[in-house]
This record gives C-alpha cells, sequence and structure tokens, in this order.
C-alpha cells in the first residue's frame, strides 16, 4: 500500500471519528485537512495538494495589477464562468508558502472573489479552481515594486 494512501486513510478515519464523537465539527476536520495545502513550500507542492496540475481555460478570469506599488496588499480578484465551481484558489508562485487563499463557493452562488495578497516580489499570481471536480486555471504576472513577504 502507497504510503501517502496509509496516512489518508488513517487521517480520514481519526477525523470521522472524532466528528462522530462531537470532539469537531466538520468544518474543523476540513479545515484541518486541507492546511496541507497551505503547508507546501513550492508550486509543484501546492499543485499537487489541491489535486493536481490545472488545465488553463479561458472560462477562469484573474485580475491582478500589472505593477503593484506595495507587495504587501496587492489587490487580485478571480471569475469563474465554469458552471458547478465550488473553490477558488489564489497561488502565488514565489511566496515562502505559494497557496496564499482559499474561497469555498456555495451552490448557486456567484463565484467571483476578491482579496488582497502579500508578495515577497514579482511573480506569477495563479487563480485556480475546482469546478465540476476538475482543476483549471488562469495566471498572471505581477511585478512587485516595494515591501512584501521578504521586505
Amino acid at each position: 500500500m502507497n504510503p501517502n494512501r496509509r496516512d489518508a486513510i488513517k487521517t480520514t478515519g481519526a477525523f470521522a471519528t472524532l466528528i462522530s464523537l462531537g470532539v469537531i465539527t466538520q468544518s474543523q476536520a476540513q479545515a484541518a485537512v486541507d492546511n496541507a495545502a497551505f503547508q507546501a513550500k513550492n508550486l509543484d507542492d501546492a499543485l499537487k495538494a489541491l489535486g493536481g496540475t490545472p488545465a488553463t481555460n479561458d472560462q477562469v478570469t484573474i485580475v491582478s495589477p500589472d505593477i503593484a506599488e506595495n507587495g504587501a496588499v496587492v489587490p487580485v480578484g478571480a471569475v469563474s464562468n465554469l458552471p458547478k465551481t465550488t473553490d477558488i484558489y489564489f497561488v502565488v508562485e514565489k511566496n515562502p508558502s505559494p497557496l496564499s487563499c482559499a474561497f469555498e463557493i456555495p451552490e448557486g452562488s456567484v463565484a467571483d472573489v476578491q482579496t488582497r495578497l502579500k508578495m515577497g516580489q514579482s511573480t506569477n499570481v495563479y487563480a485556480i479552481v475546482k469546478a465540476d471536480g476538475k482543476l483549471y486555471s488562469a495566471v498572471k504576472e505581477t511585478k512587485v515594486t516595494l515591501g512584501g513577504c521578504g521586505g
């Protein structure tokens, strides 16, 4: 048996037991499992934790400035026109922890989110969308001139 699969089965069983005993809620268990993606230290590991390499799709749009004057507060947004969009993630390629945030999109909602990210340096920003169980993405390069994660 694959060691990663074994770990996943153990973790899932432990969380299921804690939920059934009322020790933690389902939301708390989900947050703990999703935390693994936030612990990734490079782009490939972050994508792997989210479910693999996403396909580019013109139905996913990312809004990020060409030049961010302050890397500590970079406004970004994403829109998905794909049906059955359930999640939107922002990944900043050269950040120490690339996965910056995750949004869960309730069924029947418009998949349009905005936030502010901290960026340590000029890099690509990815909007990764999970729709109908598959991953799709859009990417935009943003140049940082001041501040951010690294300074």
